[in-house]
């Protein structure tokens, strides 16, 4: 477990997905992307869903993978990987830590003590918390998280009102959090943001549209026209 940490510190994780409606929604493209990202050096990559799961390790079998599966559940917020049976489809896919929302509030199944307990004892496979404030990076800690990034700030009702990249939510974290490792994710646009997170004390850095999405990179773009 200490080797898989000791590989992303200081490095480079990027996020590989794309828009259900998207042509690149498709698990041999995610694969090549992914494939790509790492043969230019990402030390990682984040996946969402089994199959794209189980494609990029096909693809790339030696390499960690952050998996999750984003799930739209009824009158709930939570949408990363809701569940243990969510989670238990992308172990068995072939991710090596699985991200899971670890926001404070109700959660449709599982409380986060609850889930990350069971992913670490019937799965045998780390737990990425992915949070929005300060508040639930420390009770992410306390139920035993192995890494707790920023993805969430900006995401969630509670702080809809803020905007990523949640450099404010990482040096909290770094100031109240010690012995478990800190990831900076959402909204990095670009390699300065990226050295910045390092910077503040982030131990990894994930970036996702900037590199992998397309579709709302030309989104944007058009925007201006």
């Amino acid at each position: 477990m200490k080797l898989l940490l000791d590989r992303f510190k200081n490095n480079l994780i990027v996020s590989v997905q794309a828009p259900v409606d998207s042509p690149l929604h498709e698990p041999n493209v995610i694969a090549a992307m992914a494939e790509a990202a790492v043969k230019r050096g990402a030390a990682a990559v984040r996946i969402d869903t089994p199959a794209h799961v189980k494609a990029v390790r096909a693809k790339l079998p030696d390499i960690p993978i952050i998996g999750l599966w984003k799930q739209n559940i009824p009158e709930s917020e939570v949408y990363i990987t809701p569940s243990f049976e969510a989670a238990e489809a992308i172990a068995v896919a072939g991710a090596n830590i699985i991200a899971i929302d670890a926001t404070i509030g109700p959660h449709p199944r599982e409380t986060v003590p609850e889930l990350i307990e069971k992913i670490h004892q019937k799965l045998d496979v780390l737990v990425m918390a992915d949070v929005d404030n300060i508040e639930a990076a420390l009770a992410a800690s306390v139920a035993g998280a192995d890494w707790i990034g920023t993805t969430l700030y900006g995401y969630t009702a509670a702080t809809a009102h803020l905007s990523p990249p949640g450099f404010s939510l990482l040096r909290a974290m770094v100031e109240q959090i010690k012995g478990i490792p800190l990831v900076c994710e959402g909204g990095i646009a670009d390699p300065a943001m990226a050295k910045t997170a390092i910077d503040l004390g982030a131990d990894f850095v994930v970036v996702g549209t900037a590199i992998t999405g397309i579709d709302r990179k030309v989104e944007d773009f058009l925007k201006v026209f």
